[in-house]
């Protein structure tokens, strides 16, 4: 054997030497950083949900909700300020990504989560809704998220859904707008009704 070849044949049986030590603390380290960052946001999620510690309990649906007027079965993707779409609020299981069940009724709209708090909009509360890409830092394609906005306590919130059926998204959006409208309409009438009735009354006592 020539001695390129002799040289070939002891390259090909040398092994490199694996540096086990070195490896195993790379792994170690990345382990420790991830727990670390894992801590960092549970903290955090921790000290969002205290901050928002005066957000009253969420509603519970009614048990007579009235006839659906829509139904939906998809994803519940957040909730965040209205118009801040990076406000995550957490508190009271808002902050819980799950799977939902909505129903829109003349009483408002019904929000079934398994495995997570369920939550009723009244219709009196809601204060419309629009298609939008983004929620709480999750991003879909453009009109892929359907954004309901409603009031609870004093705070506006905008909460986050996907159908499994995304083409379904703007029948919502009319129905929750049309719902909205009306509700608003029935308030302010029977605040003016209410202030007219006052008014005579008073108008009345004083001519006596």
């Amino acid at each position: 054997m020539t001695p390129p070849l002799i040289h070939l044949a002891e390259a090909q049986k040398s092994a490199p030497v694996t540096d086990w030590a070195a490896r195993i603390g790379w792994v170690v380290g990345l382990l420790v950083f991830v727990v670390f960052v894992y801590w960092l946001m549970r903290q955090g999620w921790k000290w969002r949900g205290t901050l928002q510690g005066d957000l009253p309990e969420l509603p519970t649906a009614p048990a007579d909700a009235g006839e659906p007027k829509l139904g939906l079965t998809g994803r519940y993707h957040g909730s965040t300020t209205a118009g801040q779409w990076l406000d995550r609020i957490v508190a009271r299981g808002l902050g819980t990504r799950s799977r939902a069940e909505l129903t829109l009724t003349d009483q408002g709209l019904d929000v079934v989560r398994p495995g997570a708090e369920d939550f009723f909009v009244p219709a009196a509360a809601l204060r419309g809704a629009r298609l939008d890409k983004g929620i709480a830092g999750k991003v879909l394609p453009e009109g892929g998220l359907l954004i309901v906005t409603w009031r609870h306590g004093d705070k506006e919130i905008d909460s986050g859904f996907r159908s499994d059926r995304a083409g379904e998204h703007p029948a919502w959006v009319a129905a929750i707008d049309r719902l909205s409208t009306t509700q608003r309409g029935t308030t302010e009438h029977s605040t003016t009704e209410h202030h007219t009735s006052t008014t005579e009354h008073i108008e009345t006592e004083g001519a006596r």
